[in-house]
């Protein structure tokens, strides 16, 4: 967990009680997919690269449910008991964040574990402004306000309406401050962190929410969560995807491998940088959906890319995975060349590519090879490179 950059309130302090009552505990300890509702949650948050410090609000009798639940991922984050409201829970939370000095803050709910990372980035981007950032649908069901009797009483003007989600995301010194406002007021009766922070005067910007991001409230929702997950999980659609890609040397002072430049006595010729390592994963990615290639999406002959840091090639097929609903599960690239050395550039590349394909770190690997002085890799006129992704898609395998 960092100092500054984007911190984490994750509320799981409350009983759920109209969940019903289950042996694993409250609703946020329960499994979907066998996998507790935290730990998904949990996971979405610490895989995403823009993300620092993680505190999690528990109820006080909570401590061995939690550390249960998390697994390995307990350590990362900070942990500390909540309060008698949802609203008390996150302000202790952001006291925990304080000393990281996070400049913004996203304030979730547990039990939303269908979150992934274009949500979160479209919250990030929402922050722009200065204010908060708020992911909601528009309302799409007829609304009617009931009177005496449960007679209906009027129907509402459902235009401009919303219905508001999380995570939320506010400037942090200001929502601390308003959370602060609010206890010293005696207000507790604040249904979400974007209420405060109207009340104190935040102005909150609206983003697009998700409709995948439910929040699991009854019993039949968390059995709804759990039947997806598990036909999923019995019937994998599970690609993996290969690429190779090959440049030769030029006149040049470095050379540009998975992101990172590297000092050298020549550069890699080719119509974009010549980033042998992320050529090569772009056509991976590519093959896992039936993408076509590189060459479909950045033709040599188009002179937009003359030149253009090959990022851009694997964020726009991580954009296309996406979409077609791929979670990228793990990227491999070995690089072949009998120089320059790869070893000391390892962890800025894995840094590079975890950032790129918004994946944890531990699910990148770069790993190099000579060509024992054989063909022209041996005779140092080039390098070549190899690359393996495998993404998981929604939906089982076609019988």
């Amino acid at each position: 967990m960092t100092t500054g950059g984007i911190g984490v309130v994750i509320v799981a302090a409350g009983r759920g009680e109209r969940a019903g009552q289950s042996a694993d505990g409250p609703k946020q300890y329960r499994r979907i997919g066998g996998v507790p509702v935290i730990r998904r949650t949990l996971d979405a948050f610490l895989a995403h690269p823009a993300i620092g410090a993680v505190a999690v609000a528990i109820h006080a009798d909570d401590d061995a449910l939690f550390a249960e639940a998390a697994g390995d991922a307990a350590g990362d984050v900070i942990v500390v008991h909540g309060g008698k409201t949802r609203q008390a829970s996150t302000r202790l939370a952001l006291l925990a964040l304080k000393e990281r000095q996070p400049a913004a803050v996203l304030i979730h709910d547990a039990v939303r574990p269908f979150v992934d990372a274009d949500l979160i980035d479209r919250v990030v981007v929402g922050l722009d402004h200065g204010g908060g950032s708020l992911p909601a649908l528009p309302v799409s069901d007829t609304l009617k306000q009931s009177g005496a009797k449960g007679l209906v009483d009027r129907t509402v003007p459902r235009e401009g309406l919303h219905a508001a989600q999380t995570p939320q995301g506010f400037p942090f010194e200001a929502i601390l401050a308003a959370h602060d406002s609010a206890f010293g007021a005696d207000r507790d009766d604040f249904t979400d962190d974007s209420a405060i922070a109207e009340w104190a005067g935040i102005p909150v910007r609206i983003v697009q929410g998700s409709p995948d991001n439910v929040k699991l409230t009854w019993a039949r929702d968390i059995e709804m969560a759990n039947a997806r997950l598990s036909s999923l999980g019995a019937f994998p659609d599970v690609r993996t995807g290969n690429g190779y890609d090959v440049h030769c040397f030029g006149e040049g002072d470095h050379v540009t491998l998975c992101g990172v430049d590297i000092a050298h006595h020549h550069k890699l010729s080719g119509h974009s940088d010549a980033d042998v390592g992320l050529h090569a994963l772009t056509d991976a990615l590519l093959a896992t959906c039936g993408a076509g290639d590189i060459g479909t999406h950045f033709p040599p002959s188009d002179m937009r890319w003359k030149g253009a840091a090959s990022r851009i090639f694997v964020e726009e097929a991580v954009r296309i995975v996406r979409e077609r609903g791929g979670r990228i599960a793990n990227a491999d690239i070995t690089v072949i060349a009998e120089a320059p050395k790869i070893g000391p550039h390892r962890a800025a590349m894995t840094e590079a590519l975890s950032s790129m394909l918004r994946i944890s770190a531990d699910r990148v690997s770069v790993k190099a090879t000579t060509n024992e002085r054989l063909g022209f890799v041996g005779r140092e006129e080039g390098i070549a490179a190899i690359a393996t992704a495998t993404v998981i898609y929604p939906g089982g395998l076609p019988e």
